[in-house]
């Protein structure tokens, strides 16, 4: 495959998961895809080199908390031989109130037309602060007033 045409995969895949059609997302992918995060694992729970079904299931889970899915714009792309890096921005509303606006690199690696391995470099403090870290207690004063608006 031309590294225009990898780069054509790379924005299918971007364009499917801010869809929030997370199966399409991984057909982009080889059966044996790799995704790394960067972070140490006892600092930041989703550091760390998953396989494509792994990947899939905290994609799953990504979204399942988030109100609307998670929009991811790809800013700027450049491509070589079977390398495609991006430069890439996100922004979602976590169900509890948070708001998630990451910037990204992505270096993917591409095999026979598809995504091999990705290489995600964020900014793991931001991360560790909208998904892990415990709510305050005005975010969950703030949760409880929406919940008995809702009722």
């Amino acid at each position: 495959m031309s590294a225009e045409e990898n780069k054509a995969v790379a924005f299918q895949f971007f364009e499917r998961f801010s869809a929030s059609d997370i199966e399409g997302a991984l057909d982009t992918m080889t059966d044996d895809a790799t995704w790394w995060i960067p972070g140490k694992k006892e600092r930041s729970p989703s550091a760390g080199l998953y396989p494509k079904d792994k990947i899939g299931r905290l994609f799953h889970r990504m979204v399942g908390a988030l109100r609307s899915g998670l929009k991811m714009t790809v800013v700027s792309c450049i491509a070589e031989g079977d390398h495609v890096a991006l430069e890439v921005v996100s922004a979602g509303d976590l169900k509890n109130g948070r708001q998630y606006r990451q910037e990204y690199h992505m270096l993917l690696k591409f095999s026979g037309g598809k995504i091999l391995s990705v290489r995600e470099y964020l900014d793991t403090q931001h991360a560790n602060d909208i998904w892990a870290a415990p709510l305050t207690e005005q975010e969950t004063a703030n949760l409880l007033a929406a919940s008995q608006g809702d009722a």
